[in-house]
């Protein structure tokens, strides 16, 4: 990948990040409206719905906490399944530290909070292309922060337009979430390894589908993670071929 020039001032990379995430934050549109309606129809209160948006901040394990709210689920399968869905991040963190490992607990708490899968898919791209550039938390940051300030907007508007409709969920709002999932990945795949990963773990998802509690997603990625972990071992303990 070609490398970047360094950002001249904290601010310009703050803005350059969150400039980067206009595409993210239009395909998020749809996604945070739908859940502060899905909210808003399972009778949560505005105060509750945007509170989850405020303090959890992550968009699947929102939609199943909420559905699992409508069924009356107990709170320990609630905490269980959101944190079983949310363990990818603790993946995107691990990728990360090369990069920002070395920064001050003032700096990792907000960064790994506001961490996403949007997020995530700019700034380890920057981070990659521009590894040595000490303003590259500043560029994480803005991005962070303007997925953070578009999904609490769109949280309220769905939430309160969510009283006024029926039947949310046919609106079929959530394909634009699927869009950008796609748009997140696709770029990354750059190996075998990565493509074979990504091929498992969509297979399995799916078919797991029916699985209560969304453990399909969570076996399709430990299944796309082992398959991808066992080429790439296989890839580097192969022999380098002569010219």
């Amino acid at each position: 990948m070609s490398h970047l020039d360094p950002f001249p001032t904290d601010r310009a990379a703050l803005w350059a990040g969150a400039r980067s995430m206009v595409p993210m934050l239009v395909g998020a549109v749809p996604f945070g409206l739908l859940f502060g309606a899905l909210a808003s129809a399972a009778g949560l209160p505005l105060w509750g719905t945007m509170a989850i948006s405020l303090l959890v901040f992550a968009g699947s394990a929102q939609f199943i906490a909420v559905g699992l709210i409508a069924q009356g689920a107990a709170i320990g399968m609630i905490i269980l399944t959101t944190f079983i869905v949310n363990l990818r991040h603790a993946l995107y963190a691990a990728s990360l530290l090369p990069f920002i490992g070395h920064l001050p607990q003032r700096w990792l708490a907000p960064l790994a909070f506001t961490l996403t899968d949007e997020s995530y898919a700019i700034t380890i791209n920057r981070f990659r292309a521009c590894p040595h550039d000490p303003r590259g938390r500043w560029f994480q940051l803005g991005a962070s922060f303007a997925m953070y300030l578009n999904w609490q907007l769109c949280t309220v508007l769905g939430a309160i337009a969510g009283t006024q409709l029926s039947d949310v969920g046919e609106l079929g709002l959530e394909i634009a979430m699927a869009v950008t999932f796609i748009g997140i990945v696709v770029p990354l795949l750059r190996s075998a390894p990565m493509l074979a990963a990504a091929v498992v773990a969509g297979a399995v998802g799916v078919l797991g589908h029916a699985l209560p509690h969304q453990l399909g997603l969570f076996l399709g990625a430990v299944c796309g993670i082992a398959v991808g972990y066992a080429l790439e071992s296989a890839r580097e303990r192969r022999p380098a071929s002569t010219p």
